[in-house]
C-alpha cells in the first residue's frame, strides 16, 4: 500500500516540479486505501520524498551547495588570519618591528578577526534563512500535493510515516 501513495505522490511532485505550470496528473490506486468506519485512512513515507522528489533534491543541492562555499571561505579567512598572525609573531621575536609596527599590526588582526566573525555571522544567518525559506515552500508543496491526491482519491485522512 504505501509503495502505491509514495509512487503517486511522486508522480504528481515530478509532474509539478518543472518551473513551468502544468497539470497535475491524477493517478488512480491501485491499492484501496484503508476504509475505517466512514473514514478513508492512506499514508506514505517520508523517506521517498529524498530520493524521488526532484524538487526537493534540486533545492537540497543548491542550500548544500552554498554551504559548502561558506565553509570553504571561512576556512580560507581562517587560514589567512591565522597564518597573518603566526608571520606577525615571528617578526616580533626578531625584533623586526617598531612599536608603531606593533600597534598597527595588531589594529590588522583585530580587523581580520572582526571580519571573520561578521562574515560568519551574516553569511551563517543568511543561509539559515535561505534553509527554512526553502524547506517551507518544500512543505507547502508537499501538503498541497498530498490535499489534491486526497481530493481525487476520496482519501479522508493523509499520514506521514517516518522522520518529519
Amino acid at each position: 500500500m504505501n509503495k502505491f501513495f509514495i509512487l503517486a505522490l511522486l508522480a504528481i511532485g515530478v509532474s509539478c516540479s518543472s518551473k513551468t505550470e502544468t497539470k497535475v496528473k491524477v493517478i488512480e490506486p491501485q491499492v484501496q486505501p484503508r476504509v475505517m468506519g466512514e473514514l478513508k485512512i492512506a499514508y506514505y513515507n517520508s523517506d521517498s520524498l529524498k530520493t524521488g522528489f526532484t524538487y526537493l533534491k534540486n533545492e537540497e543541492a543548491i542550500v548544500t551547495k552554498q554551504q559548502a562555499a561558506f565553509e570553504k571561505e571561512v576556512q580560507k579567512r581562517t587560514k589567512a588570519y591565522q597564518a597573518f598572525i603566526m608571520q606577525s609573531n615571528e617578526n616580533l621575536k626578531k625584533g623586526l618591528l617598531s612599536e608603531n609596527e606593533q600597534m598597527q599590526l595588531q589594529q590588522k588582526a583585530q580587523q581580520m578577526e572582526s571580519s571573520l566573525m561578521q562574515y560568519q555571522q551574516q553569511e551563517g544567518a543568511r543561509l539559515e534563512k535561505l534553509t527554512v525559506t526553502k524547506l517551507e515552500a518544500i512543505s507547502k508543496k508537499i501538503e498541497s500535493f498530498g490535499k489534491d491526491f486526497s481530493k481525487a482519491n476520496q482519501i479522508d485522512v493523509l499520514l506521514i510515516h517516518g522522520p518529519g
